[in-house]
């Protein structure tokens, strides 16, 4: 019996001697490396262990043997946390900077049209309208301006613009074409208050105010297209971290510091979980975020192609050239029809001038434009063509949102042979066993790195998402024709692209209104019978229209 218990006793310490050594000796382990890691992150080394400490204390890493103290432990937890939201920034900071220069090359590609064809309509007006042009200037320029303004998002009704430009336009064409007669303000008033019955432009106007409409709300939709994504960037990319996020942050980061592991890797599978569920609910914006890029896409390709924004815009002084000469060749035909239509209501405004005799108006034989513009005649300079660069790096910044995870964890996790059995899996150096999870704050109800109450979506997150809904919404309706409500941003769209905004500071963004839940009518091509008219156009009911019920009404009784 004596022999028996001396057996066991032997057997039972020769079991527990090799892990009485290896407790021993881990414990006996200098943490030099991590004291050193330590200091040179900014921490003081007061309260660090020579050696490895006993580690039921930790409330992240393992608790096993130790290097870390509880303090030690918050502090590398609360840098894991501002690297891993510094990271963030960055990345987000790089897509603005991506996305503002876009703006920019756009923005200057389409000012740059807008200069050319200004000057072009100068350079080619004055030899051939010659004191017509010169002395009316102005009405060209105005109009310049307007389309100027309203590509920066003011208040301008594009539909009224182009109509008062044509009734002005009229109106100094009739009265240099019948300047042997004294035509008062209110005569030609009057006049001009006929364009529509007389016609005097032929189909240009009309042609024109197409493309115009067209090109211009698409052109200002999209650069604002482009300001809302920055916006989008920058307000998400300042989204704090959660609390469960910063301990998961930590346990993969440096908790192998405090394993005396230094050199461990986190596991690939790992790092993915442990970023999914950090960036959840970044990843939610992916659906719309895509959607934008998609819809942005198509009205760049809008813009783009023979009939893109440089044809219509460089075309413009040859299309008013046009209209002009068509007047000019028909002022016979105009003048009698002002006289038949006007004998009873504007004739006594008009008075022949003294010693001359009525031989009626015609039209003056000065006016001969030959015209000098061909749409077919610009060449489309390499320097200018932005559009295609612009719909490549929309298209690359797609899957922005759900690629975080993988770009963030490419320069942190182990690789090469043997890495998935070496790698750091937040316990011990191993295999990592789980799945990964899929993109999405749904997804991660059963993450097993990052606990995360599906239930409570970010709200900053949310409210971005609605923002992208919305915008996208609007760039709908531009490539159907339909106008497009901005604030006023010419202080932050600026030339120079200082509405796209790169670090905290940054300037209001476009307001912007939920859509109608109506879905709009939507057609391929503008309506022959119905004219683009801008948002600002829109009227109240008529008296009328409102009586009419009420009249129906009365006559039944």
């Amino acid at each position: 019996m004596d022999s028996f218990i001396l057996v066991a006793a032997l057997a039972l310490g020769s079991l527990w001697a090799p892990a009485s050594a290896d407790k021993w000796n881990s414990k006996a382990r200098s943490c030099s490396d991590i004291r050193q890691f330590y200091f040179g992150k900014g921490f003081a080394l007061d309260g660090v262990p020579q050696s490895e400490i006993s580690g039921e204390h930790l409330r992240i890493c393992p608790q096993g043997y130790t290097c870390c103290t509880s303090d030690m432990e918050d502090n590398l937890a609360a840098l894991s946390r501002r690297e891993m939201e510094g990271l963030l920034k960055n990345a987000g900071r790089s897509l603005q900077t991506s996305l503002a220069g876009q703006y920019k090359a756009f923005d200057g590609y389409f000012l740059e049209l807008l200069n050319r064809s200004s000057i072009s309509l100068q350079e080619t007006f004055i030899p051939t309208w010659g004191s017509l042009y010169s002395q009316n200037s102005q009405v060209f320029s105005d109009l310049y301006t307007d389309l100027r303004h309203y590509y920066r998002g003011s208040n301008v009704n594009l539909e009224e613009v182009l109509n008062e430009f044509w009734v002005r336009l009229l109106e100094k064409l009739f009265h240099q074409a019948n300047k042997q007669y004294f035509i008062g303000e209110d005569y030609l008033e009057c006049v001009s208050k006929q364009i529509e019955t007389l016609r005097p432009f032929g189909e240009t106007p009309r042609t024109v105010k197409t493309m115009i409409t067209r090109t211009f709300v698409a052109a200002r939709s999209f650069v604002q297209g482009l300001v809302i994504s920055g916006e989008v960037v920058r307000k998400v990319s300042q989204v704090p971290l959660s609390q469960e996020c910063m301990k998961a942050m930590m346990r993969m980061t440096y908790c192998p510091h405090c394993r005396g592991m230094a050199s461990a890797r986190p596991c690939a599978n790992y790092c993915s979980n442990v970023m999914k569920g950090c960036l959840a609910n970044q990843a939610d914006l992916n659906t719309e975020w895509r959607h934008l890029a998609e819809t942005m896409m198509q009205v760049a390709d809008r813009l783009d192609g023979a009939a893109g924004v440089d044809s219509v815009i460089l075309a413009l002084p040859y299309r008013i050239s046009e209209a002009m000469a068509t007047m000019m060749d028909s002022i016979e035909n105009i003048n009698s029809k002002v006289r038949t239509h006007t004998a009873y209501k504007c004739s006594y405004f008009i008075k022949k001038e003294e010693k001359k005799k009525d031989v009626g108006v015609v039209a003056l034989t000065t006016f001969e434009p030959e015209l000098l513009f061909f749409p077919d005649g610009f060449r489309r300079s390499p320097s200018l063509l932005q559009v295609t660069d612009v719909t490549m790096r929309l298209r690359d910044m797609q899957p922005y949102w759900v690629s975080l995870p993988s770009v963030l964890c490419s320069d942190r996790v182990a690789t090469g042979t043997g890495a998935e059995d070496k790698c750091w899996n937040g316990m011990n150096r191993a295999r990592y066993l789980p799945e990964v999870m899929g993109d999405g704050l749904a997804s991660q109800i059963n993450n097993p790195e990052v606990e995360i109450d599906i239930t409570k979506p970010d709200m900053t997150i949310r409210q971005q998402i609605m923002q992208l809904k919305i915008m996208t919404h609007r760039l709908k309706n531009a490539l159907n024709g339909q106008d497009v409500d901005f604030q006023d941003t010419s202080d932050d769209v600026s030339g120079s692209g200082s509405g796209m905004c790169t670090d905290d500071s940054c300037s209001r963004s476009p307001r912007l209104v939920a859509p109608a839940t109506d879905r709009p009518v939507l057609y391929p091509y503008l309506p022959e019978n119905k004219e683009v008219k801008g948002s600002a156009a829109r009227r109240l009911p008529s008296v009328a229209s409102c009586l009419l019920p009420l009249l129906l009404l009365l006559l039944r009784l």
